[in-house]
């Protein structure tokens, strides 16, 4: 019906309706808007009365308030025929297998409308069924804009036709030639994969493929080799093993690929049967900062600490020993080796160091104690390590004599992790077919003269055997981005056969039910392999020990948690994400004691902000020099030694990498730790973008630890005298606890669900994967080095990281010192301290200070005992996080999506190929906005209607947070505790149960698993 009705805004509109229409033609006119600047010309230059101002306020305020409700028009095409399977709004999994040559997971790809959002663990994948916070972060790389889009031949775009004529061709002449064909791969552990090459092998007699891992193992794997016959690790099996001592092996971090802290972690139950771990290093590892004892060792010095250690285990048990050494760490050699006797059969000894002699003398303490067929497999190999860099530097000299015809490099980086990219390049050179697959054109696609634009593995079929008896698949959960391939299907292109990898695939695995190992993710075969060690005292006897250089540091390299060796760099989750260890993000840098940095003259302050700034060295070895590395000093660094992450210092990987840190690979090349390295301090101080400003506990009572001993034998409260005594205060019905004192009106919280979660300090390793889970699951924003350094992180969730302190309370008074110097002291960390972790999230207090003090109340309290965020409402006074003691909410400082020229590393917000990756079931916050932990609402919301659709209760487990779901030690429990046979109500009920800051009576949700040590 036609109406010809007159509406109006204001009386003002009706009649005069001419200055109305000039304020609309002008939102912002000059006039007015000097009324907001901050020029003092500008002011008294303005003709606009208060009048008039009050009237453009009023116009404007309803026009912002107008504007702000509407959205853009996005016209949308209906499916014609909707695909099968795809509900709009309802996750679809995919099981599927992540393996980038150093990580290897089997995980559950989610999509949402055909687009993958998010990797999850396959739990039932039975091993390597845990994610790290790579594998976590790696579906982002889906999306990176920088991706390679079509094949190139010297930097220029081709297409897939000419790109395998021509290298068809190269392969060709270099057969009729009689040079060399190499393909170099990581380890290969795909048996499909490895069948393609062999086909290669019977076709062409000058073929050769060459296996690299970008952080080698290759050394220690000619240990295995020699004691052995093959170049293969056997499993580890930490859950058996009563004792683990490491010397220098960072297992929890994936060392060899194999993951094994679900393992770990089954042992380090509180109780009885809890293991003891005992890591002997350098550098302070993540393993290092679990362990029940860290010994600090020189690298230079583990293998005589090892020998040291079997002769001490061989006099033992009456065996014959190899060879007399010293070591400075004598004192401690004799308990561990009482320690391992005592548990002879159940211990495991794991060397981490690239260095054939100290794997021999760990091989050989395991045959000693009988280890072999219980914490070491003797029917399975490990399949993930096989690499050898001596072949390669082989080959390279091969290059450069002239006697390569075509060398493919596939997922591989040698220019960058391997051997001098000059010299790579030079040798290079000197081969007519050079082709690289690769993503992008790092550095040694640059050096080549073809690259194959490479699939994401969410784009590709494939299979992969970690263990033997053990097969992963993986399958596409997305089309093709862009015009890629994975490098199988030319391999099949180049040997004239159809170039379907799927077709291929299924036919190599025709004996199975194809459909049904996809669905699963996995096959379980019966196979086994026959692992017989053969490794005499006479081979020990002519171990060589490496020698300390006179003069220098020792440079010990290692992976971060977050980059790993660097195939990733250009994802900002990960940069941003903090070390567990250092607490620093955007950044490498070297690890030094307080004793070399204190000879050296180099510093660690923080500014008036709270900022950490650090000096500069300069690192040489031999002609390589590294200018301008910031240093950190490191609490637990071996003296003598210094530590550098590898994974940085790239070039050509997109705006995020390159020129973030530099390349510890340039000096140390295949080897882990280097001798004789000179240190100079340099001009100029280094920002660091560091999230912890505290370093120690101070004497708060933050986390609870007690020692296994006093866990089983002492009651957890004993009228003040247990080790988990409730805070109490004096008041005058005597002392009472803080919820004995509440002054709240209580929630009704027996009724319905009533949503809690259990964090064990126990279980918790600091890996940082449930942040990264966090990060991908809600959308959080990517904020950048600069806001990091400010403060203005926007991680939900993040992991404090707290080191012991020679100062006591006791000490200082015994001392005399003043208040102000005690504290100073206590804030110092011990030169080898014990380290805890301890995740913090919103505590969904039941006593919220946030929600007594929010004006608008924009945070809510829930029926379910969750702390709501409502961001339509929130009006940014951030009187909420003023009055939050955890201090676990963030604000939106800035418009973080949208933004693309304040950033834009932030491509998952910024780019419209980034944005898929988001969550459609979160909304993105904007600027002025306060957010945090909701406990993922949407997977409960999602839980809740699943249940009820199908007419029954929730089940316990049924719904996991993001967090829960990437936790693979089992440290975070999510559910109802007003389910009494839940996991969650029983932990709650657990006498290691403690809240964080409970003295402050806020009655979170939110409760942590006292720390117990099985101190050795």
């Amino acid at each position: 019906m036609a109406s010809n009705k007159k509406y109006w805004k204001s009386e003002e509109e009706l009649h005069n309706p001419s200055l109305v229409e000039n304020l609309a033609a002008n939102e912002f006119p000059n006039s007015t808007e000097s009324l907001f600047a901050a020029s003092e010309k500008l002011l008294n230059a303005t003709t606009t009365t208060r009048r008039d101002f009050l009237k453009y306020l009023g116009f404007s305020t309803a026009a912002a308030t107008l504007a702000a409700c509407e959205a853009p028009v996005i016209e949308s095409i209906p499916y014609v025929t909707a695909p099968d399977k795809l509900v709009p709004g309802i996750a679809t999994y995919f099981a599927s297998l992540y393996d980038d040559g150093n990580d290897y997971a089997a995980i559950l790809v989610k999509t949402r409308e055909g687009r993958p959002i998010k990797f999850e663990p396959n739990k039932d994948a039975k091993i390597n069924s845990g994610t790290n916070a790579r594998v976590q972060a790696a579906v982002l790389n889906l999306y990176d804009g920088t991706r390679l889009r079509n094949p190139k031949k010297d930097g220029n775009d081709i297409d897939w036709d000419q790109f395998d004529r021509e290298i068809v061709d190269g392969i060709k002449k270099a057969a009729d030639a009689g040079r060399i064909f190499a393909l170099v791969t990581p380890t290969i552990n795909s048996p499909a994969t490895r069948s393609l090459i062999e086909k290669y092998r019977s076709t062409y007699n000058n073929f050769t493929h060459i296996e690299i891992d970008a952080f080698s193992a290759s050394k220690a794997l000619d240990a295995w080799e020699q004691a052995t016959g093959v170049r293969k690790f056997p499993l580890y099996h930490l859950d058996k093993a009563d004792v683990v001592v490491s010397f220098g092996c960072d297992f929890l971090n994936g060392i060899h690929g194999q993951s094994v802290e679900s393992d770990y972690a089954s042992r380090r139950i509180p109780g009885p049967e809890m293991s003891k771990h005992i890591q002997i290093e350098a550098n302070m590892s993540l393993t290092g900062a679990n362990a029940d004892k860290r010994i600090k060792l020189k690298a230079s010095e583990n293998t005589a600490a090892l020998l040291a250690l079997y002769n001490a285990i061989a006099k033992k048990l009456g065996a014959e020993s190899v060879k007399t050494v010293s070591t400075s760490i004598d004192g401690e050699i004799g308990k561990i080796a009482e320690l391992l006797v005592s548990k002879k059969g159940k211990s495991l000894v794991l060397n981490g160091y690239n260095d054939k002699e100290a794997e021999m003398v760990a091989i050989a303490i395991n045959m000693l104690l009988e280890n072999f067929g219980s914490t070491l497999s003797k029917s399975q190999y490990n399949n993930l390590r096989t690499g050898d860099d001596k072949k390669f530097i082989q080959l390279v000299e091969n290059m450069e004599k002239g006697q390569v015809g075509a060398v493919i490099f596939a997922g591989v980086n040698p220019a960058y992790n391997k051997i001098n990219a000059g010299r790579l390049k030079n040798a290079l050179a000197k081969v007519p077919t050079t082709v690289c697959f690769a993503d992008k054109m790092h550095e040694t696609a640059s050096i080549v003269q073809y690259v194959g634009a490479a699939n994401h593995m969410c784009e590709s079929w494939g299979d992969g055997s970690p263990c033997t008896g053990i097969t992963h698949f993986m399958q596409p959960t997305i089309n093709n981005l862009f015009n890629t391939r994975q490098w199988q299907q030319c391999l099949l292109s180049w040997l004239g056969q159809d170039p379907n990898y799927y077709a291929y695939l299924k036919s190599f695995y025709s004996n199975y039910n194809f459909n049904e190992v996809l669905h699963d993710g996995y096959y379980i075969s019966s196979e086994t392999a026959s692992i017989n060690i053969n490794l005499s005292p006479v081979a020990l006897a002519s171990v060589v020990l490496p020698k300390a250089a006179s003069n220098g540091l020792e440079l010990v390299v290692y992976q971060k948690t977050s980059l790993g060796t660097g195939e990733l760099a250009n994802n900002p989750w990960l940069q941003e994400m903090p070390d567990p260890i250092t607490r620093a993000s955007w950044d490498n840098y070297v690890t030094m004691s307080r004793t070399d940095a204190e000879k050296l003259g180099v510093i660690n302050r923080n500014v008036s902000n709270g900022a950490l700034n650090g000096s500069y060295v300069t690192l040489t070895y031999g002609d390589v020099k590294l200018e301008k590395v910031p240093v950190i000093i490191q609490p637990g660094q071996a003296e003598g030694t210094i530590g550098l992450a590898v994974g940085y210092g790239r070039t050509g990987m997109g705006k995020v990498a390159d020129g973030v840190g530099v390349n510890a690979y340039a000096l140390t090349g295949t080897e882990h730790y280097l001798t004789g390295v000179i240190i100079e301090k340099a001009e100029g101080e280094h920002e660091f973008a560091c999230v912890q400003l505290h370093h120690t506990m101070m004497g708060r009572n933050i986390v609870k630890e007690v020692s296994l001993e006093d866990y089983i034998n002492k009651p957890a409260q004993d009228g003040g005298n247990g080790w988990n005594e409730k805070p109490k205060f004096e008041t005058y019905k005597g002392p009472l606890t803080a919820k004995e004192t509440n002054l709240w009106t209580e929630f009704d919280h027996e009724t319905g669900h009533f949503w809690n979660m259990s964090i064990d300090l126990n279980l918790c390793t600091g890996c940082g994967a449930c942040v990264i889970a966090c990060h991908a699951e809600n959308n959080v924003p990517v904020v950048g080095k600069k806001e990091v350094r400010v403060s203005r992180d926007m991680h939900w969730l993040r992991i404090d990281r707290y080191y012991s302190s020679d100062m006591t309370e006791e000490l200082a008074e015994e001392k005399g010192l003043s208040a102000i110097k005690k504290f100073e002291e206590m804030e110092k960390p011990s030169d080898n301290p014990q380290v805890v972790f301890q995740p913090v999230m919103c505590q969904h207090c039941n006593h919220a200070p946030c929600e007594t003090v929010c004006p608008v109340a924009a945070t809510t309290h829930s029926a379910e005992g969750l702390n709501h965020m409502t961001y339509n409402r929130c009006i940014g006074t951030r009187y909420c996080a003023n009055n939050c003691p955890y201090k676990v909410r963030r604000f939106n400082w800035f418009l973080y999506s949208e933004n693309p020229e304040q950033f834009e590393i932030n491509y998952a917000m910024n780019d419209d190929l980034g944005k898929m990756v988001l969550n459609p079931d979160v909304t993105l916050r904007s600027r002025g906005v306060m957010e945090k932990c909701s406990f993922c609402i949407q997977r409960i919301q999602l839980g809740k209607l699943q249940a009820k659709k199908e007419g029954r209760k929730i089940m316990d487990g049924e719904i996991q947070t993001a967090c829960m779901s990437a936790c693979s030690t089992g440290a975070i429990v999510f559910g109802d505790a007003n389910d009494k046979e839940s996991h969650v109500a029983a932990l709650k009920a657990d006498k290691r149960m403690y809240h964080l800051l409970e003295e402050v009576g806020t009655n979170p949700s939110v409760f942590y698993q006292t720390k117990v040590r099985n101190l050795v």
